[in-house]
């Protein structure tokens, strides 16, 4: 079983800025990766990072190799919720032989970090931005360090609320239920709307006419 534990990032001006200029950057990655998708019906993470990691980290060198990892782990989980899901319209058993629809990733695009871009340690969280890492104090209760010393972490996911500031989801889960390298494993929709008809809002999908 998983559980979420969400942490909004109390940020100043000049750190909103930088985590805006991340979240455009990593949805830019995402929409380079989007046509290939499309045009390749390639969407394995492993896959796509063959195809297309060495075009997109020298196009972008300043998101750093493993944000490009993490980019691609982004398109690859968006894709198995709109092309796999079974309330997806876009769903490959409506598809059938058609083109698979372009998804166009907005700029307010969830960004998905991992053990080596974001840590959290002695009180304090460290992540990586396009500057250079940011520090943040971080005052957990026991039941939240608890759960970073006794769970698997999953996923952690930066995403904009509705006031327009930033906040973390760490995911978390049993050992049990775990699969290995899951933080960076095929998706399983844990913080991305996934089950039913609803698609993720910052995902536009363009149909082939």
């Amino acid at each position: 079983m998983k559980n979420v534990l969400r942490v909004p990032l109390n940020t100043t001006p000049e750190q909103l800025d930088r985590l805006l200029a991340l979240q455009r950057v990593f949805a830019q990655v995402c929409n380079v990766l989007a046509p290939v998708v499309a045009q390749t019906r390639v969407w394995n993470r492993v896959a796509l990072h063959h195809l297309m990691y060495r075009t997109v980290r020298e196009r972008f060198p300043e998101l750093g190799s493993q944000m490009v990892c993490n980019a691609i782990y982004s398109v690859s989980r968006t894709c198995r919720v709109v092309y796999q899901s079974p309330g997806s319209p876009f769903n490959l058993a409506r598809l059938g032989d058609k083109p698979l629809p372009l998804l166009r990733f907005s700029d307010t695009c969830p960004v998905y970090f991992d053990r080596h871009t974001l840590s959290v340690k002695n009180g304090q969280l460290s992540m990586f931005t396009l500057d250079g890492r940011m520090r943040f104090a971080l005052v957990l209760q026991a039941q939240a360090e608890a759960q970073f010393k006794e769970q698997k972490l999953f996923e952690i996911v930066m995403a904009r609320q509705a006031d327009g500031l930033f906040a973390l989801s760490f995911v978390f889960g049993d050992e049990q239920g775990a699969q290995p390298g899951a933080v960076l494993q095929e998706p399983s929709a844990a913080t991305v709307e996934s089950a039913g008809s609803d698609l993720p809002e910052y995902v536009l999908v363009e149909e082939s006419v």
